[in-house]
Parts: structure tokens; sequence; C-alpha cells
């Protein structure tokens, strides 16, 4: 059980577990796989930055997890290789009607800090508007 509230393949891919989502916090676990890595064999930015968003975005839908969350913007800083498992911790710093403003940090398997972001989401609706139907999810950004 990834703990994730809703269905990211490509996060289950990745294997994050959720291990908290509550008060505009979050903890996201990362079991860092030789596939994940990069040609100095420690986490790759990609990986990490996207640990970082699933964080932060968990962080922010915490709040109402009725809404989903979309991504605006995302500033990363890598401030040492990311060895071993994972942990990202997000929290909110500000929140609106419809934007919430978050930090992110990953932290080694030793207590490190080894990245941290900040990032703007948007509140979006999960389902259409009523009466609307479509076969394709649509997100509802307006």
């Amino acid at each position: 059980m990834s703990g994730i509230p809703v269905d990211v393949p490509f996060v289950q891919h990745l294997g994050f577990v959720v291990r908290r989502m509550e008060n505009g916090e979050s903890e996201v676990y990362f079991d860092v796989r030789p596939e994940h890595m990069n040609s100095f064999a420690v986490a790759h930015g990609g990986a990490t930055m996207t640990l970082l968003d699933v964080a932060m975005a968990t962080a922010a839908r915490s709040q109402t997890p009725e809404l989903g969350v979309v991504t605006i913007e995302m500033k990363t800083s890598f401030m040492q290789a990311g060895r071993g498992a994972l942990l990202a911790k997000g929290r909110v710093l500000h929140r609106t009607a419809r934007m919430a403003f978050v930090e992110g940090t990953v932290y080694d398997a030793t207590g490190r800090a080894c990245s941290h972001a900040t990032g703007t989401f948007k509140f979006v609706p999960r389902q259409p508007p009523a009466g609307e139907q479509s076969a394709q999810p649509v997100i509802y950004t307006d």
C-alpha cells in the first residue's frame, strides 16, 4: 500500500510510500533502487525532484483531500548527494482558497538534508462540474 490517496501510475512505478499526510504536512518514503540512480550511483536528480513534488503536493492536499492539486512552479536546490533510502517532508507555508505555497526537504538515511524545494500548487476539482462527463480525465484549472 503506497498510502497515496489517488492513482498516480508514475509515483507507484517509483515505489513512493506516503507515511504521513495531515494538517498541512507530509512524509514520503523512497527506497532508491539501482534504476533510480545516476552515473555516480546516487539518487538521480529527476527522481529526487519528483519525490519533492509529491511530498509538497501531498502536504497541500492533506488540508482538502477532496481537491486535487497541480504544480504551478517549483524551485529545487541540491545540497548533497542522496544516498540510500530517502525521506521527503513537505509543509504548507501559506494557503489561499485556490493556491498553496509549500516547501519540502529530502533527507537521507542518516538524517542529512540532501535537497530542498519550494513550490506553488493550485487546487483543482477532482470531479467534473455537475452535468459534464468525460471519457478521459480532465484537469479543470480555470
